[in-house]
């Protein structure tokens, strides 16, 4: 499959919008409160839920001049001149202190003034407002706008040339700046802009429009990354960017739950208002969009939230600690009460698919026992220990353990699956059409330094039918190049689990950091590999990083471009030519510089074969070759005269030819390469069967390892770290015929003209 990085300044296809679009507006809130928008483009409205945790606490509706938030395809223009921009909007709000107070709803305008000094103003609203301090109508001109308490006692013009961000701060009614004083039940609060206008000359922006092919992935969405933006921006851009079928959208760790006066997760509740709302709508939104939408909810809870009866804890009564700064913890499966709580969330989740009509759909994601940065299983929290009987340490689950440590892991997973058992069935109560799945993230559970940890945490419990679907994901073996270890994986899985391909879901991805985008190269073969293996649905993971890299993708999944593998049926003369070539654009300058760029990494060859036939025959040989191959449709296999081995042209293959790579302790595949000098390394896909010969440093090696597609060494154990891997071989290369036709005569080649029969190399999508 094709795919591109779009970048921001890619010539696209472009709109015209409105300036304070609604989609475009987003929320924040400090951490313990909630904010959450609906918007309405066509209504010219706004809707803000809030929910305020601590006395001090200030959400936002904010407008930015920078577009954070769209992918490159669908970002609005960056425009900091608010000049001839006049917003108008009618205010309603409940809950929170109204247009009058002191405190009140204020305009925080971010900037520069004319000399280019940073500035902030504050503008209050209620200087704007015509109506009562709850139901109002507001009119903000950027040519005539000033800041104050009151005006024009106070007046202090805004410079609308250079506007970075501005936002309207929502406050309690008794708000306390700087207080910390948690509420004993949260204040909640509704905000809603509506007839939403903005009129002038500076009141239009460029947007970008692109839209891409669908494609045969479905996509992941996660809360706690997307909770700014509202549900309409995200499906939008979801369908916009061609992903299809099934959305998989993780409710997070941070933000969707209730809390209570301890500050604490407030058991009796499951999402709190804003949340509610916002998931509500992206429910609506799916359902209308032709989406089937699943819920994802994992074991995990942000630390500072989390009762501390819930926590999972090593032996030493730590508790189990992600590496997010700060961090999250895991609730043990052994505490009904956090498995109740979960349960109460999951009804609540399907419920809401039930209202807008769609068939629910819940995951339990990645539920599992963790395990520590010292490498112990945190099985030991007090729930824990009295359901496993006072269990005794694990000092480390490296290696061969013992038959009483094997069968506490045993009893470990016999709890963890009855813990699933009770979310989905708590589901299935709430909507008993539920179709319930589990996600496994294979390269923790089935790590190959730790092999009876599969006990534990990928428990026999979880055989088919426990569930009606399996997920499985493995991002770290996919980037990491590990194939033989995914293969070995999904062996042992069906074997444990038994659910059938047609049951199962692929989720592929993802790509921690933007400096690291490449990696989608993999995370989309190894999508394509799923579906190719009859898996029933394949979605990436996740939104938030496809927007990040600006990934586009290009159609739907497709077969590879037709090719035998048959070798040239005749063997071609000395007078065989070839010919390398590259693609280099040239720009010649007035004072005659030139400015060069290489459009291809890797030389292109073409050859022609007409020279090397001799006689009636082989030409009857060659027609015969060019209609089974429908002219250029179909490629085939050709044998360089010039280069067709891992050595110089005429020596001996041997083992040590060609550096393919070092060893990591992890990696099982190795690609063949061949190198020119100290440049071009060129992909090797059509090695002849064998000549293949492998060395792992410097020792060659005649068992344990494979050739796979296109030039691929699968080993059975992955190369120790630091080990050179090396090959020396034969190949091939992958051509076609150049033209529809061969143009022969008889007469010409009876006199000893030799036909044109030109062949060019096929470029494989690797």
């Amino acid at each position: 499959m094709n795919l591109w990085f779009t970048r921001a300044d890619a010539p696209l296809d472009q709109r015209w919008i409105k300036r304070f679009l609604p989609d475009h507006w987003t929320v924040d809130f400090p951490r313990g409160s909630l904010a959450s928008m609906i918007a309405d483009d066509a209504g010219g409205t706004v809707v803000v839920a809030v929910s305020l945790l601590r006395r001090g606490d200030l959400a936002g509706l904010i407008w930015d001049s920078v577009d954070r938030y769209s992918h490159p395809g669908h970002a609005r223009e960056t425009s900091r001149d608010y000049r001839g921009c006049k917003l108008g909007f009618r205010w309603q709000s409940t809950g929170i202190a109204a247009l009058d107070v002191i405190n009140g709803p204020t305009l925080t305008i971010e900037g520069r003034d004319g000399a280019g000094a940073a500035r902030i103003w504050l503008v209050r609203l209620w200087n704007y407002a015509v109506g009562s301090p709850t139901d109002a109508r507001i009119i903000l001109d950027f040519d005539a706008l000033d800041g104050g308490f009151t005006l024009p006692a106070n007046a202090d013009r805004v410079f609308p040339r250079d506007i970075d961000r501005m936002f309207i701060s929502l406050v309690a009614p008794d708000y306390l700046a700087l207080s910390t004083t948690i509420y004993a039940a949260s204040v909640e609060g509704r905000v809603t802009l509506s007839e939403i206008a903005c009129d002038g000359s500076g009141s239009v922006l460029a947007c970008n429009d692109a839209v891409a092919p669908e494609t045969s992935f479905g996509l992941a969405t996660a809360y706690d990354d997307m909770y700014p933006q509202s549900p309409s921006r995200i499906i939008r851009s979801v369908e916009r960017l061609g992903y299809r079928g099934t959305i998989v959208h993780y409710v997070g760790m941070s933000h969707y739950m209730a809390l209570g006066g301890d500050g604490l997760v407030d058991a009796s509740r499951t999402l709190r208002t804003p949340a509610l709302d916002w998931h509500r709508e992206l429910a609506r939104l799916a359902k209308l969009r032709g989406y089937d939408l699943i819920w994802s909810l994992s074991y995990e809870i942000f630390d500072a939230f989390c009762p501390t009866a819930w926590k999972q804890r090593a032996y030493d009564g730590s508790a189990a600690l992600t590496f997010y700064v700060p961090p999250s913890t895991l609730v043990s499966p052994a505490h009904a009460g956090a498995i109740g709580w979960l349960g109460q969330v999951a009804a609540t989740l399907v419920g809401l698919s039930v209202g807008q009509g769609l068939v629910p759909r819940f995951q339990v994601g990645e539920p599992w026992w963790w395990i520590n940065p010292g490498g112990q299983i945190c099985l030991y929290d007090t729930a824990a220990r009295a359901a496993l009987l006072n269990p005794p340490a694990i000092p480390s689950l490296a290696g061969s353990l013992d038959a009483a440590t094997r069968d506490l892991l045993d009893r470990a997973g016999i709890l963890l699956a009855a813990s699933t058992a009770s979310v989905v069935a708590a589901a299935k109560a709430g909507a008993a059409a539920t179709v319930s799945h589990v996600l496994a993230y294979l390269p923790t559970i089935l790590d190959p330094a730790r092999p009876e940890l599969k006990r534990a945490n990928l428990p026999v419990g979880w055989a088919s039918p426990a569930f009606d679907r399996l997920q499985l994901e493995d991002y770290e073996w996919v980037t990491g190049g590990r194939d033989g270890q995914r293969a070995a994986a999904y062996a042992l899985v069906a074997a444990r689990l038994n659910y059938a391909p047609a049951v199962q879901h692929y989720l592929s991805g993802f790509v921690a950091t933007a400096g690291e985008r490449d990696q989608w190269r993999a995370i989309i073969a190894a999508a394509s590999d799923a579906l190719a293996r009859g898996i029933g649905a394949v979605v990436l993971w996740a939104f938030p990083q496809v927007v990040r890299d600006g990934l586009t993708l290009f159609g739907k999944e497709q077969d590879m471009a037709p090719f035998d593998e048959v070798d040239f049926p005749i063997a071609i003369g000395v007078q065989a030519s070839v010919a390398p070539g590259y693609s280099t654009t040239i720009v010649t300058s007035a004072s005659g510089r030139e400015y060069r760029n290489a459009n291809w990494q890797q030389a292109r060859l073409r050859f022609d074969a007409g020279p090397g036939i001799r006689g009636e025959a082989e030409l009857g040989v060659l027609l015969d070759f060019f209609r089974a191959r429908r002219g250029p449709a179909v490629g085939f296999r050709f044998r360089d005269p010039f280069d067709h081995g891992s050595a110089a042209l005429g020596a001996t293959v041997a083992a040590g030819d060609q550096s393919l790579g070092s060893g990591d302790g992890a990696r099982t595949r190795f690609l063949l390469v061949k190198a020119y000098g100290t440049g071009e390394r060129r992909r090797i896909t059509r090695p002849v069967a064998g000549s293949v010969r492998v060395a792992v440093a410097g020792g060659e090696l005649i068992t344990g390892w494979t050739l796979g597609p296109l030039g691929a060494i699968d080993f059975a154990v992955a190369p120790a770290t630091g080990a050179v891997v090396t090959a020396g071989y034969l190949f091939d290369v992958p051509v076609r015929f150049a033209d529809d036709r061969i143009d022969i005569n008889r007469a010409t080649f009876a006199a000893g003209d030799a036909p044109s029969v030109p062949l060019v190399e096929v470029r494989e999508d690797l």
